[in-house]
Order: C-alpha cells, then structure tokens, then sequence
C-alpha cells in the first residue's frame, strides 16, 4: 500500500463485539469522549491502547480537536478505523495519515483447541506472572508498559508459559470478555521457535478458557507476521475479520 489520499482501505471487523472483546482483554489507562471521539490514554503501552475512536461522523474542526487532546497527553495523532467507515478513513487519509498495522481478527470455538491433549509440563497457565515469563517478554519488546495493562484487566485472566526440553520457551497472555477469550502477547524465545511451542500455547489458552467457561476464542495479529497468521490458520482458526490505525507522521 502508499500512503496518501487514494490509499483509502476497505477492511473491517465483522463483528462489533469484538472491539469490546479487544478493550476489555487489553484495556488502556484511561478514555474520554470529546464529542464522537472517543481518546484513549495508553501510557506507552503501543497502538491498541492509544488509538482513539470515531462514532458517527467527525467534523474537520473535531478531528483537530482530537489532535489537540492527543498530543496534550504526548502521544501521537493516531486512530483506529473500524466495520463501515470508509469516510473517516479517506477523511484521515487526506489529512496526511499513513495507515498504519493492518490487523487480521482469528477465532475459533474453544473446543477445536482442546481435542488433543498437551504433554505433560509443557504448558502452564497461572496468574500473577512468574519472573521468567516477564523476562521473555521483555525480550520480545512487551515491556513493563504493556505488562501493566495485563494488571489492569478486572476479568478472569491468565499468564501462559510455554517450556521446551525443560527450558522455559514462551510466554503469553489470555483473558476473559463476554464468553470470549482474547489471547495477547504470544511471545516465543527466538532460540525455541519452530518446535510447535506456539501451538501448545495456543492450546493451553483453550484448556484454561474452557475452565473458566468460555465458548469461544479470539487472537489479533498484524498482517505482516507471517509466522503467526500461519500458526493461527494451522490451528483450524478462522480470519473473520481485519481492521487497521491512521497515523499522523511526525512532524505533520
């Protein structure tokens, strides 16, 4: 794709359910209304938590406002664009924003993840976090910002650690909204990768949502990680959806 006025993306997100699924899993620090934006706070903590939102329709003098309010809070001028607006995203689009991210939404019904059992200590899922899975994050670029928004999540959630040739291997996050479970922050150590443990991680994330009664199973991931939109596809599980951010690059 080119950035610009003719670069307007048709994506959607199929089901608006799954922004509350997105926000409730991975929540931000704070969020306002400023007339149909919604602004949200994300305290360093990347896109899915700071970008801010339209419902209806944004006037120019709005959008500019917005901007304002962003900046104010010293985090860039960035949106996300979701089901049947293509008018805010070719608004945005001659304002100078870039797209920014594209998304892929993969679901499944739980039970698809839960009908072959996982070797014994080879997954875990616990809560508060362990040491070591905080470390691997870390390695993975999820630092403590994002971490703190793991602490922020008042539903049922869980830490997942993955191990490998009794070596710690991987580290996830997975947490409960409406019957959905959203797993965030897969992160497997460079060193233990292409041994399957992703998809061990996946399925201990279902063995853990189905205790907590959930039905269905949810992960996000940008378009251009290869690797893991074919974990998800390998799985059994669904694209049903796509969304993606507008941002303003610095210095417009």
């Amino acid at each position: 794709m080119t950035d610009g006025s003719a670069d307007v993306a048709t994506d959607t997100l199929t089901d608006p359910k799954y922004y509350e699924v997105v926000e409730a899993t991975w929540p931000p620090a704070s969020k306002r209304r400023l007339g149909p934006v919604t602004l949200r706070e994300g305290q360093g903590a990347g896109s899915r938590v700071s970008a801010a939102s339209v419902e209806g329709t944004a006037t120019e003098a709005e959008i500019t406002v917005a901007e304002q309010a962003m900046r104010a809070m010293g985090q860039s001028c960035l949106f996300m664009i979701g089901d049947g607006q293509a008018e805010l995203d070719a608004q945005l689009a001659a304002r100078g924003y870039a797209i920014k991210d594209p998304v892929n939404l993969w679901t499944c019904p739980v039970s698809l993840l839960t009908q072959v059992e996982i070797p014994r200590v080879t997954t875990f899922a616990l809560w508060s976090p362990l040491e070591i899975q905080r470390e691997i994050w870390i390695a993975g670029g999820i630092g403590m910002e994002r971490q703190a928004v793991m602490e922020r999540v008042s539903g049922p959630k869980a830490a997942l650690l993955g191990r490998y040739d009794d070596k710690p291997a991987g580290a996830g996050f997975v947490a409960v909204h409406d019957g959905v479970a959203m797993v965030h922050a897969l992160e497997i150590l460079p060193h233990q990768r292409r041994r399957g443990m992703g998809v061990w991680m996946m399925r201990q994330a279902g063995f853990w949502a189905a205790e907590v009664g959930a039905h269905e199973m949810a992960v996000l991931c940008t378009k251009a990680n290869t690797g893991a939109n074919k974990l998800y596809a390998s799985l059994g599980m669904t694209c049903c959806g796509q969304y993606h951010y507008r941002h303003l690059p610095t210095g417009e």
